[in-house]
C-alpha cells in the first residue's frame, strides 16, 4: 500500500504544471497607441506615455495568465492641445471622473508558437466590455524562464460608442484600433 502512495505521489510531482512567472510592465520602454478615422480620410492618434501593469504565466499552461495593465488617461496626449483637451474632456474619457483606462485578461489562446489571443475586458469610463487582443510575442512564451524580459506586440479594435464616447459622430469614427508595444520585467 505504500509503495501505491509513493507511486501516486510521484505521479502527481511529476505531472504538475512548471512554475508561474512573474512580469511587470516597464513603462518607460512600452508604449500604448489609439488610432480613430477623423473626417473620414485621416485619422487621429492618442498616446497613453503613462502606464503600468504586470502579468503572470506559466510556461507549461499557457491557457491560463493573470494579465493587468492600468493607463493613466489623465496623461494622454493627441498631438495638438485643443486635440488632447477634447480628449481627456467629459464627451470622451473624462479624466477627472474617470482617470484610468485598464485591461484585464485571463484566458490565452495561442495561434502559434509566437502568437496568441487574449480574452479579457477592457474598462473606460467606468464602463466595462469585453476585449480580445491579437498577441505577437518576440520570442515564444512557451520558452519563459522567468529570468529574460518579454517582449510583445498586441492590437484590438472597440467601438468607442460602448464606452460612451459618443460625441462628434460625423467627424470622429466609431471604431478605435488599439496598438500596445510591451516590455515587461522579470520580478
Amino acid at each position: 500500500m505504500r509503495r501505491l502512495l509513493a507511486l501516486v505521489a510521484l505521479l502527481s510531482i511529476s505531472a504538475a504544471p512548471g512554475a508561474s512567472y512573474h512580469y511587470w510592465l516597464d513603462g518607460s520602454r512600452s508604449s500604448v497607441m489609439a488610432r480613430v478615422s477623423y473626417l473620414g480620410f485621416g485619422s487621429k492618434v492618442a498616446r497613453f506615455p503613462q502606464m503600468r501593469g504586470s502579468i503572470r504565466l506559466n510556461p507549461a499552461r499557457l491557457d491560463t495568465i493573470d494579465l493587468d495593465v492600468e493607463l493613466d488617461a489623465s496623461a494622454l496626449s493627441a498631438g495638438r492641445a485643443s486635440d488632447t483637451r477634447y480628449l481627456r474632456g467629459k464627451d470622451f474619457f473624462a479624466v477627472e471622473q474617470f482617470p484610468v483606462v485598464r485591461f484585464s485578461g485571463h484566458r490565452m489562446t495561442m495561434s502559434g508558437p509566437n502568437t496568441a489571443a487574449i480574452e479579457g475586458m477592457i474598462t473606460a469610463r467606468g464602463i466595462t466590455r469585453p476585449a480580445e487582443l491579437a498577441v505577437t510575442f518576440k520570442d515564444p512564451p512557451a520558452r519563459a524562464t522567468g529570468r529574460d524580459p518579454i517582449e510583445l506586440t498586441a492590437r484590438t479594435s472597440i467601438n468607442r460608442k460602448d464606452f460612451g464616447m459618443t460625441a462628434y459622430p460625423m467627424i470622429v469614427g466609431k471604431t478605435v484600433t488599439i496598438t500596445i508595444d510591451a516590455r515587461l520585467m522579470p520580478g
